[in-house]
Formats: structure tokens, C-alpha cells, sequence
């Protein structure tokens, strides 16, 4: 995507969303409502007012004008950050439909990828927060969150942990996304953690066979905030998709543990024999 275009783009973006903002009544920062008229403003800057504006909107109906300029701006910067797909993961001498990759979710084009959310499935509400939630929610575009507000408000309730669910990946290169919650086991996990962690991860394999899934990528659930220490969790991980593709010796269905830091990627390297 050209530069020009680029910024073209964020400024109506930026200048849409704080004019929706303010007909609902919402305060907008000031720094944010001035940034679109500004022609010095830099593109880091018009960026982090959008990723800002999107994390805080609610499930508002969006305009199909938004919504072509959104599409076209987070699929240019997703393809700008290179798109990778199953081929670039590593795979296991023990089996290799059990790989490992380490890069963002967001720019892995495979059938499903895993999003690590919090039980009111709606994606991470803090501006700018550093989760793979929040990631998931901004690339993908302001039609996830509305689509699983909806998926919730027909449930009627949280989201319990160890289920999943699948949703389109709409911005993304992937072609769904499926939403599991790992257990908040702050740093202590119990007997009960460890089940309900491996029932998340089993829950995403079965979602994604029943969809006809050919590759999934797992990111390390609850890994993050929740507090499940990272060893423990990518152990829970990988005897999980051994034992799931123990009982479907039929499967082709190829399984990536993603991660993104060089610690777990040590920890799956040891675990995958690589």
C-alpha cells in the first residue's frame, strides 16, 4: 500500500470514528479529535488513535463506507508486515503434522487460528493493551466484535472455560478464527486448571475438524495475564494435541504451535524434538 494512500486512509478512519463517537454521546480524547486535521501529523500517531478508538467502540452498526476504507487499510498493513503461511512453520520429526512458528497470528494464513479470550468474548476493551485478544480484534476489523456480541447476547451468558467457538477471520489471513477461554490460574495452577487448559485446547481441535479445518494454529492460551506458567501450559499443549490425534489417527489436519517469544519457543522446540 502506498504511503500516501496509507494516511489518506487512517485520517478519514480516525476523523470517522470520532465523529461516531461523539453523535453516541462518547467522549473522545482531545489529542484524537484534533489528529485528522492536522497535516503534520505522523502515521504512528494517526495509528495508535485508530487501534485506540477501535479497542473502546462497542458494537455499533458500521457504515459500508467505513467499512471498505477499514478493509482496505488493515489488509494492506497485514500484507505490508508479510503473510505467512503452514509451509513456513516447522515441523515435528515425531510427526509432521505437529509444527512449530514463531511470528503474530495475525499475519498467519491458516484455515483457523486460536484467539486467547476472556469470557465475555468481545475481544480486550483496553486501549493499546499487548494481548493477542486485542491484536485478533484490531486486524480483523470492528465486524468481529459486533459478530460475537451477537453470538453473546443469543447465548445469554459468559462464555465458560474450555468451550470454542468459530467465527469468520474477515481482515485476517486466516480463514476463521476460533475463541477459546483458558483458565486465570495467576501464576498457581491447580488440578482443575489443568484440566480445563487441556479441555481449551481440545475444544479448538474439535471446532476446528467439525469445520473441515485443514491446518490450525494454536497460540500459548492463558498464558498471558491469566497466569498459567509457560512450561506447564505448552507441556498441557502439546500432550493434548498428541492425544487428540491418537484417538483421529485419520486426521491430515496439520496443528502449528504459535508463539511469539523466545522463551516458549524454547519450550516447544524441546517438547516437539526440534
Amino acid at each position: 500500500m502506498q504511503q500516501e494512500r496509507k494516511m489518506e486512509l487512517a485520517r478519514f478512519l480516525v476523523s470517522a470514528l470520532v465523529d461516531e463517537a461523539r453523535a453516541h454521546g462518547s467522549w473522545v480524547p482531545a489529542e484524537y479529535a484534533s489528529l485528522a486535521e492536522n497535516p503534520r501529523a505522523d502515521f504512528e500517531s494517526l495509528w495508535l488513535a485508530f487501534r485506540s478508538l477501535v479497542n473502546v467502540r462497542p458494537p455499533w452498526p458500521a457504515s459500508p463506507e467505513f467499512l471498505i476504507a477499514q478493509d482496505e487499510f488493515l489488509e494492506g498493513l497485514i500484507e505490508e508486515a508479510g503473510i505467512s503461511t503452514i509451509a513456513d512453520a516447522e515441523p515435528s520429526p515425531d510427526d509432521t503434522r505437529l509444527r512449530l512458528w514463531h511470528g503474530d497470528i495475525t499475519t498467519l494464513g491458516a484455515d483457523a487460528i486460536v484467539n486467547a479470550a476472556n469470557s465475555q468474548m468481545t475481544g480486550c476493551w483496553q486501549p493499546l493493551h499487548y494481548c493477542i485478544d486485542n491484536a485478533i480484534h484490531t486486524y480483523a476489523g470492528v465486524q468481529l466484535r459486533a459478530e460475537m456480541a451477537c453470538i453473546m447476547d443469543a447465548q445469554g451468558h459468559e462464555e465458560p472455560t474450555g468451550h470454542a467457538k468459530i467465527t469468520p477471520a474477515y481482515n485476517l489471513p486466516s480463514k476463521h478464527i476460533i475463541h477459546t477461554v483458558g483458565p486465570i490460574a495467576a501464576g498457581r495452577p491447580t488440578d482443575t486448571h489443568r484440566r480445563e487448559l487441556s479441555r481449551s485446547y481440545r475444544a479448538c481441535l474439535d471446532t476446528a475438524h467439525a469445520h473441515d479445518c485443514l491446518s490450525l494454529a494454536l497460540c500459548c492460551i492463558s498464558t498471558g495475564v491469566f497466569g498459567f506458567p509457560q512450561d506447564e501450559a505448552a507441556q498441557i499443549a502439546v500432550t493434548t494435541v498428541r492425544g487428540w490425534f491418537a484417538e483421529h489417527p485419520n486426521s491430515s489436519m496439520i496443528v502449528v504451535f504459535n508463539v511469539f517469544g523466545e522463551a516458549d519457543e524454547q519450550l516447544y522446540r524441546r517438547l516437539l524434538n526440534l
